[in-house]
C-alpha cells in the first residue's frame, strides 16, 4: 500500500489531520523550526552576500532524524507548516534537509502543500494539487532573521559598551528607543 508522510508544525493539527485521513498517511510535526542562525555567533557570512550559516536547533536532532526515516519509508512527502513566510521557511529547510547532501532534484515525491483551515475537505483538496516551495517567501524571511541577526548582534555589543560608560539605567531606557527588532542578541548574552 502507497504511503505518504505529511510534516505539519504542530503535533495538534498533526492528531487532527491523522484523523482525517486514515491510514494511508502518516502525519508527523515538526514542532515549528528545525534549523535557524546558531546561537554562539552571528552565523551570517558577511563578506559573502550575507549567506546564513544554518545549523540544527538545540533538541531538534531527534525530532529530524524522525521525520527523515519516515520520509525514506513514504512514497510521496507533503511539507505542510503554516501558508506564511515562516512556514514557507520551515517547508524549504525540511526539504532540504530530506534532499541530503546531493541537493539533487526532488524526483516527484517532495511537494509543498498549503491549507488555511483544518477540515478535511481543505486538507484533501490540497494534496490533490500539490505545488512547490515558493521561494520568494522563503527569501524574506531569510532576509528579514539576517537582518534581525545583524542589527540585534552587533548594535548590541554597541549597546553593551555604552552601558558598562552610562550605567544600567539609563542604558536600559537607551536601548527602549534605539535598537528596535534587535531584542534577542541582547538577551542571549
Amino acid at each position: 500500500m502507497a504511503k505518504s508522510l505529511i510534516i505539519v508544525e504542530s503535533p495538534t493539527k498533526a492528531k487532527t489531520i491523522t484523523k482525517y485521513l486514515g491510514r494511508g498517511y502518516t502525519v508527523m510535526a515538526s514542532v515549528g523550526h528545525i534549523k535557524d542562525l546558531p546561537t554562539s555567533k552571528l552565523g551570517v557570512d558577511l563578506d559573502h552576500d550575507f549567506k546564513p550559516q544554518y545549523v540544527t536547533i538545540k533538541g531538534k536532532a531527534k525530532v529530524l532524524a524522525e521525520i527523515k526515516k519516515k520520509a525514506e519509508e513514504a512514497d510521496k512527502v507533503f511539507l505542510a507548516p503554516d501558508p506564511d513566510r515562516e512556514g514557507e521557511a520551515i517547508a524549504w529547510h525540511l526539504e532540504q534537509e530530506l534532499l541530503g547532501k546531493s541537493k539533487k532534484k526532488k524526483n516527484g515525491k517532495i511537494f509543498r502543500v498549503l491549507f488555511n483551515e483544518i477540515t478535511e475537505s481543505a486538507i484533501k483538496r490540497a494534496l490533490q494539487s500539490p505545488g512547490e516551495i515558493d521561494m520568494k517567501l522563503v527569501n524574506a524571511q531569510q532576509a528579514r532573521r539576517v537582518l534581525d541577526r545583524i542589527v540585534g548582534y552587533q548594535g548590541s555589543q554597541l549597546l553593551w559598551n555604552k552601558a558598562y560608560r552610562v550605567g544600567v539605567s539609563e542604558f536600559l531606557t537607551f536601548w527602549l528607543h534605539s535598537n528596535g527588532r534587535g531584542q534577542a542578541a541582547i538577551a542571549v548574552r
